[in-house]
């Protein structure tokens, strides 16, 4: 009796047959599925294999390349994202390290606000179940670059895969680059049926609205530039080098609690350009250009920073630093625009100029000539608070129905209402600014006093008659 005519025998021949069957069907399938995609037109394949690559590369030097020799210690440049034959593994995916919300966070999740959508990404505010509100970052199946990627090659899962890096590189650098002006990760989901893709999550702002920031108070706005210079000063000696922000916008930027935090870095640069002569270092802006030296080595040094400065001072510097700005610092101020706008001195230097006006406005040394008897015209009524108050407004306010200025002490409070005739008086409280600064309310008029132990009241003697205590 031969093996092939035994029972066993003739069911592995049948098997071997099948499994062969399937592999030569697969094969046609996959194959038909690829014809159907580009055709005859192999190059365009190519092309798209070859970007998707370059994004690989690029993505590994953010774990293997930065100036102080670190390497992320839980990824390789072997087991970063592998690719089969052109396609993604999803057996190795970036690992997030000190973040605690996953896939199975996400899973109780519930949207509550659209936060805005771009050429690659769609944000969403989303509440977990823990109670935690956080911005959902994911990819925008329906944005311009994956309509663009798909026109061009028809192939929807390569086209994913290559819009998403954006994202990717994304996390990779807030991995990286922790600061307090940089929007902090909260963790991440890869490959899940929950999300559609790979998600970042993010600490929740709200996107910077430039019209609004533009009415609010000098302290407010300066704290922005302030916030913002001290970012650039980070990214200009990140652990990755000196970091360019391409697409640098009001939009790239979010508010949080009052600060400013840059929240799209998917259009960082950790290169400084490669130079042959001084004229290949040049910068480029619709109203002026600068050139910077060739370095000995080759290379544009210095050419990320200065792009972010002079970005810096267009986009923010010029509406938001100099109006309304205490009449003392405004020497100090006009130095730091003439600076930034002729780009003479580094960021460096630029956040000392910041930090020095920072000190003289927390410390009132810009107020040092005030004669000490600017108080002596007002009364003052400790522990006490009025009522029945009268407001009359005034710009920029704290409070959008009255005025509510920050000073550092009863003097200037004293020299703000003694210069508007409609005051008659002022109150101060216990709360503060974020520069340590009193908030105080100034108003034409109120009809009775209580008692109040945080509070103290200051009347013009001109003007007290026409208020009733």
């Amino acid at each position: 009796m031969t093996f092939s005519k035994t029972p066993c025998g003739l069911f592995f021949v049948l098997a071997l047959v099948f499994l062969t069957l399937t592999v030569v069907l697969k094969k046609w399938h996959f194959g038909l599925r690829e014809e159907a995609a580009f055709g005859d037109d192999a190059p365009e394949r190519n092309r798209l294999l070859q970007q998707l690559q370059e994004r690989h590369q690029e993505l590994d030097q953010l774990y293997v390349t930065s100036s102080d020799g670190f390497m992320n210690p839980h990824l390789s440049i072997n087991d970063s994202i592998d690719y089969i034959n052109g396609e993604m593994s999803a057996d190795n995916t970036v690992t997030i390290n000190e973040t605690d919300i996953g896939c199975e966070e996400l899973a109780g999740m519930k949207a509550v606000d659209f936060l805005g959508s771009g050429y690659t990404k769609t944000v969403l505010k989303v509440a977990l179940l823990q109670g935690l509100f956080v911005a959902l970052k994911s990819v925008n199946h329906q944005g311009t670059d994956m309509r663009m990627c798909m026109d061009d090659f028809k192939d929807s899962q390569r086209c994913l895969e290559f819009v998403s890096f954006k994202l990717r590189k994304e996390i990779a650098l807030l991995q990286r680059l922790q600061h307090p002006n940089i929007v902090q990760l909260k963790g991440q989901c890869q490959d899940s049926a929950l999300v559609g893709g790979i998600t970042a999550v993010l600490e929740q702002g709200t996107p910077l609205q430039m019209i609004q920031l533009l009415q609010s108070p000098w302290e407010e706005r300066f704290r922005v530039c302030l916030g913002l210079v001290r970012l650039l000063q980070y990214l200009s000696q990140s652990p990755l080098g000196s970091v360019a922000l391409l697409d640098f916008q009001p939009r790239q930027f979010v508010m949080v609690s009052g600060e400013l935090k840059l929240t799209d870095l998917d259009d960082a640069s950790i290169k400084e350009p490669a130079c042959r002569e001084d004229s290949d270092c040049g910068l480029q802006f619709p109203l002026r250009n600068f050139t910077l030296r060739c370095s000995p080595s080759r290379i544009c040094e210095g050419l990320n920073e200065m792009r972010n400065l002079y970005n810096a001072y267009r986009y923010f510097f010029t509406y938001l630093l100099p109006h309304q700005a205490p009449s003392q610092l405004k020497p100090l101020i006009h130095h730091i625009m003439n600076s930034t706008r002729d780009l003479k001195q580094s960021i460096n230097e630029t956040l000392i100029a910041f930090e020095e006006v920072l000190h003289m406005y927390q410390s009132g040394l810009h107020l040092e000539n005030l004669p000490p008897s600017i108080t002596r015209d007002y009364t003052l009524l400790k522990g006490m608070r009025s009522v029945g108050n009268m407001e009359y407004r005034c710009w920029p306010s704290y409070n959008q129905q009255g005025c509510v200025l920050t000073v550092h002490s009863a003097k200037e409070a004293a020299l703000i209402c003694s210069s508007n005739p409609q005051c008659t008086s002022f109150s101060l409280s216990d709360e503060r600014t974020w520069t340590g600064r009193l908030l105080a309310s100034f108003r034409s008029g109120f009809s009775h006093l209580v008692p109040d132990i945080n509070s103290a009241v200051y009347m013009r003697r001109v003007k007290a008659l026409g208020a009733v205590p």
